[in-house]
């Protein structure tokens, strides 16, 4: 990719995704100063000109959620004052998307707040991947693309080489994705009936679908404390599975989520870079897959006014 009006910056969050997007699309990481302040502030200068710049900003907003968040939107108004075209916000792991409705009386909806602080520090686009719930699109009063980690997931399911294997959805809210993918490598679907009482608290009533003498893959967007993954993958083994699998876009792994995956039945765990995880040794049953390519070609494709929807034919 040529170097024009395009500049990629980081934030601190993901540095070594955005390194690898950088990396993909030939372009070097802007130059910026982020530092803090001794009470905790966060202070960022840009250390060159990105006038009239169409600019980029990759930022993960995970752990620790709000730093990442406060760092992304003082970056984007250093940048928006600095006169640039256009900012977008590549936020590759999108915090607070689980608080996307009010879920009891006087409580917020943190997804939306996050969205217009995100305008109102100068988000003229945002590029997500795998929103937790489709509808934040439309807390938006800009153009939002949310790109999907299935082909990458994809190739790596296919890669296990599984000869009878069945999708499992851990909810009926997570059915349309497990289906997807079990379309795509035909297979059949099996879905996990469970309640969830409270955040991180889940409890399993049953298995809807056919799973005995099958390898069962199951399929979420997020694994935080892998509680709910480990309870499913264990019933799943009661029910007969020859051998139990996970894949998920984001593994946010709150503790003590790996150590649990290390302990549970879990033959491996498949998630992408869009959060760094730290702590797995070289025998882990974590298996991390890059979608740094994924993300380049959606920011090029953005670039130079081009088709998103082909990436995902």
């Amino acid at each position: 990719m040529q170097v024009g009006k395009i500049k990629l910056f980081t934030g601190n969050s993901n540095a070594q995704l955005a390194k690898a997007i950088s990396n993909y699309l030939g372009i070097p990481l802007g130059r910026a100063s982020i530092r803090r302040f001794a009470d905790g502030e966060v202070f960022a200068q840009i250390d060159e000109n990105v006038r009239n710049m169409d600019v980029f900003i990759v930022q993960s907003t995970c752990a620790p959620v709000n730093d990442a968040v406060m760092e992304l939107l003082i970056i984007m108004d250093a940048v928006r004052r600095a006169s640039a075209a256009s900012i977008t916000a590549v936020i590759p792991y999108y915090g607070y998307a689980r608080q996307d409705r009010k879920v009891a009386p006087r409580t917020p909806i943190s997804a939306k707040l996050v969205a217009d602080l995100l305008q109102t520090a100068g988000a003229t686009r945002v590029l997500a991947m795998d929103l937790h719930a489709g509808q934040i699109q439309g807390f938006f009063n800009i153009p939002v693309d949310n790109v999907f980690a299935t082909p990458v997931l994809l190739r790596a399911i296919t890669d296990l080489n599984l000869k009878d294997q069945v999708i499992v959805s851990p909810d009926a809210g997570g059915t349309e994705r497990a289906r997807a993918i079990a379309k795509r490598v035909d297979a059949q679907l099996a879905v996990i009936d469970k309640r969830r009482p409270m955040p991180n608290v889940a409890e399993i009533v049953n298995v809807i679908g056919e799973v005995e003498g099958k390898d069962a893959i199951i399929i979420d967007d997020i694994i935080d404390t892998a509680g709910t993954l480990c309870a499913a993958a264990q019933v799943l083994h009661e029910k007969g599975a020859k051998s139990v699998y996970a894949a998920a876009t984001h593994g946010v792994f709150s503790p003590p989520a790996i150590e649990r995956i290390e302990k549970s039945v879990l033959t491996k765990v498949l998630v992408t870079d869009t959060i760094p995880v730290n702590g797995p040794g070289p025998n882990s049953k974590i298996q991390q897959l890059s979608v740094a390519e994924l993300l380049g070609e959606a920011i090029k494709r953005i670039y130079y006014g081009e088709s998103l929807s082909q990436l995902f034919v």
